[in-house]
């Protein structure tokens, strides 16, 4: 096609303005490293007062173009470290090279980066970005617990859209940790570095580097050795680097908080090639209830080696020991009758009452180690082998109130408080090897997985009986049921009831041997594909016969991910699933003959999820948005004489989640979540079942409507360098913590918190003061229970860093 001369003319003109332009404009490129010389990834660096700036590459590097001759003042910048800022002139045609140092280590730097980082191995156990990952998960890091002044493991969460804490840690057998809901279903803090690590008390914070809430069912992958329907909880351990450095901080705060945490690092070799890092934590803190404490002493050393560049191990050991007196849970219901109190007005629950004394003990000992492996082949393919084995421990006086007596009307509003003397040892083995490769097929991009694992656990329970020592109303009155217990809290007339209890024996010991494998093609660079398979053999052994049972089970998960902007915006869809092995029943006619041993198919939960990531300005602004469908089937119910299966519970919702930095100095996590759950298909035979009522909840639900939010402002010059503001807080609706066509419905009322704090934070020193609660709201939590939660607290904390 001839081109007519004016055209012609014209684009010599435009071609001309640009070369012009070109010649006209200056650049600056460098690279930016921390203090000990490692790359600084996601560093803002721009001109000041200027829209022109760019953020550092993964390897430090950055560049600025198109920069108009003349004087500016270039500035390296980020959330929590120390800017610097350096006068240039940049001149016609010239590309300026400047490099710069952080005051900052590498460990720090990766501390201080927003929580939705840019990659992530542990929740697909293979290096995907998280534009490129079909599943929704929210970090929680290091940093964001720093700022927040937290001590205790479960306030982390509270950054977590679409979850909320049901009741607190009581300290019994099996599953004596924190419940959680998560997208309407129970979870627990079962993960290690993405390796079981149960526990029955409490978890401490002192060597968590990232808290990873996965969302939506995750069996695939992780197995089945805990619920794990709405998600679960993996927590990232702080790992050795190669250079001397730490923290050592203090907290104080209200009831009778103290806290002294050691994080010390050091390289053990000249050569920087074996490092060692030890956190420790002592903590002694108070109930805001009129008894109840907790003492815990917590140990974790660990060991990195870099053999050469192809091979490196890692070790750790966490040891925790833990002492407590614990508020019972008050389940203000015994799942019969109708409820005389609707409402916490009602109720009228004292908050401040403990319904304990401070020797009505238990211990949670806990002990973990880990041990991993990695070996890189080539550059397409590695390997991964980890072994864990943990112990677990519930020693002492467990005890919870619930239930009333039919036959007396006038103690309507007693409930029965009962005890028992918890002896309970749980240990795990765990055994993976993974294979990564990273290959083309043809021209196109292929991700892979291929991992076994093995796995076992025994459970030795030589627990006491149960004993109901007294009543309790709300409000704090007592009916003894013995005579020489008035109050029914003596420990030692407790302590000798439940010896003359019959106990449990039992040993149970299952074992699951799996096989799975994850595949990630990117059909096109904007188009990837997920395509994952799970077999698992579960294998159950126990000194009562009828416990014995094998199943076989294959868990499928695939996803797709679209990204109409590259590295900036994807569209994402998920079919993820997990399930749940049903130990069998013995089941018996009305006539309490047994008619045998009934087996059951594995509980399942199936998920349907679209929604979209983005990562927008340069690495400022990270944000999802989903809307999830996911159905448990096959869900067991039972009686006193028989079991069925045929269950099945519905949780429909959307949830988003925000993190930007707006400006250099400023930080936003944000987060918004709605669902509902109910049950769908219910217990035929008895159709008014607790809970399993046809469109009912289930219970442990949590609210339905969550949202949180939290900001930090730190002042980069002036006076008020170094020093900095942080606000926020949370909301959760109404919550139905009942909810029967017998019982009736009880309601736990909406709240909204606020939090708030003040610090101090340069290259040496961090000081930090935080209010929690400030508006001292009343609210509570519950699983088919009523707990009371802490009023206005503060935090004060100081910490010097090596």
């Amino acid at each position: 096609m001839k081109i007519p001369l004016h055209f012609k003319f014209i684009l010599l003109l435009m071609l001309s303005a640009v070369a012009a332009s070109a010649q006209q404009s200056g650049s600056i490129k460098g690279k930016i490293t921390t203090a000990d010389g490692q790359p600084a990834a996601y560093v803002s660096i721009g001109l000041k007062n200027k829209t022109l700036g760019t953020t550092t590459s993964e390897n430090g590097d950055y560049t600025l173009n198109k920069v108009k001759p003349g004087n500016y003042t270039l500035r390296v910048s980020a959330v929590g470290i120390n800017t610097q800022e350096q006068n240039i002139n940049v001149a016609a045609g010239e590309t300026l090279v400047l490099n710069f140092k952080l005051t900052e280590n590498s460990e720090f730097l990766k501390e201080i980066t927003i929580s939705t980082a840019k990659k992530s191995y542990n929740v697909a156990k293979m290096p995907l970005k998280n534009l490129e990952n079909p599943q929704v998960y929210t970090s929680v890091s290091s940093e964001t617990m720093k700022q927040q002044a937290i001590s205790n493991y479960d306030d982390a969460l509270r950054n977590v859209p679409g979850i909320t804490r049901t009741w607190e840690s009581t300290g019994r057998g099996g599953d004596g940790g924190s419940y959680f809901s998560l997208r309407g279903f129970e979870a627990q803090p079962s993960l290690v570095n993405g390796l079981p690590g149960l526990v029955s008390g409490n978890l401490d914070p002192a060597n968590v580097e990232e808290i990873q809430v996965m969302k939506g069912p995750s069996g695939t992958l992780f197995g089945a050795s805990f619920y794990g329907y709405g998600g679960i909880i993996n927590t990232i351990t702080k790992k050795p680097y190669y250079n001397f450095g730490g923290e050592v901080s203090y907290n104080i705060g209200s009831f009778g908080l103290h806290r002294l945490a050691v994080d010390l690092n050091t390289p053990l070799s000249k050569t920087k090639k074996i490092a060692f890092r030890l956190n420790t934590a002592l903590h002694t803190e108070k109930s805001f209830q009129d008894a109840g404490f907790k003492k815990s002493l917590f140990i974790a050393p660990s060991l990195s080696y870099e053999v050469n560049d192809k091979l490196s191990f890692n070790l750790l050991v966490e040891i925790l020991e833990e002492k407590r007196a614990v508020a019972p849970i008050f389940f203000n219901s015994d799942r019969v009758s109708p409820l005389d109190f609707k409402n916490i007005a009602e109720l009228n629950l004292n908050n401040k009452l403990s319904f304990t004394n401070n020797d009505l003990t238990i211990k949670n000992p806990r002990k973990n180690l880990q041990a991993q492996a990695v070996y890189k082949f080539d550059s397409k393919w590695s390997s991964q082998t980890v072994f864990s084995a943990s112990n677990i421990k519930s020693d002492g006086l467990y005890s919870y109130i619930w239930g009333v007596d039919p036959d007396k009307p006038t103690q309507r509003n007693y409930f029965y408080q009962y005890f028992s003397n918890q002896d309970f040892n749980t240990s795990t083995i765990d055994l993976q090897q993974n294979f990564n490769g990273d290959f083309k097929i043809g021209k196109l991009r292929n991700r892979l997985l291929i991992g076994l694992d093995y796995f076992t656990r025994t459970v030795k329970n030589n627990s006491s009986g149960w004993i109901a020592t007294r009543l309790v109303n709300p409000q704090g009155g007592i009916i003894s049921l013995n005579p020489s217990n008035p109050d029914g809290l003596n420990q030692s007339a407790i302590t000798t009831a439940l010896a003359a209890t019959e106990h449990s024996n039992t040993k149970i010991t299952n074992s699951t041997y799996s096989a799975y494998a994850s595949n990630v093609l990117n059909i096109t660079p904007s188009l990837t594909a997920m395509l994952s398979l799970r077999m698992d053999y579960f294998k159950n052994k126990a000194n009562v016969s009828k416990d014995d049972y094998n199943q076989l089970t294959f868990s499928p998960k695939f996803g797709l991910v679209y990204q109409p902007i590259l590295d900036k915006v994807s569209i994402f869809a998920n079919y993820m699933n997990a399930f749940y092995n049903i130990a069998p029943y013995e089941v018996f006619d009305n006539a309490g003959v047994s008619l045998g041993v009934k087996s059951f198919q594995p509980e399942r939960a199936n998920q349907i999820e679209f929604g979209v990531k983005t990562n927008l300005l340069s690495d400022k602004l990270f944000a999802t948005i989903s809307a999830y469908d996911t159905k448990v089937a096959n869900r067991v119910y039972f009686s006193p004489t028989s079991a069925m299966q045929g269950g099945k519970t519905q949780s429909r919702g959307i949830e988003l989640e925000v993190n930007a930095i707006p400006l250099p100095e400023l930080n936003l996590i944000a987060g918004f979540s709605h669902g509902k759950i109910k049950v769908i298909e219910g217990n035929q035979a008895t159709p008014n079942d607790f809970y399993n009522e046809v469109g009912r909840s289930p219970g442990g639900q949590g609210p339905q409507t969550l949202a949180n939010f939290w900001a930090t402002y730190k002042f980069s010059s002036g006076k008020l360098k170094d020093f900095g503001l942080g606000l926020g807080g949370n909301y959760a609706g109404v919550y139905k913590v009942i909810d029967n066509s017998v019982t009736g419905v009880f309601n736990l009322p909406s709240y909204a918190l606020l939090n708030a704090s003040v610090f101090y934070n340069s290259r040496k020193i961090r000081v930090t003061c935080n209010v929690n609660n400030l508006t001292n709201e009343t609210y509570y939590a519950g699983y088919w229970s009523v707990n009371p939660q802490k009023p206005r607290n503060f935090t004060a904390s100081l910490s010097y860093k090596l």
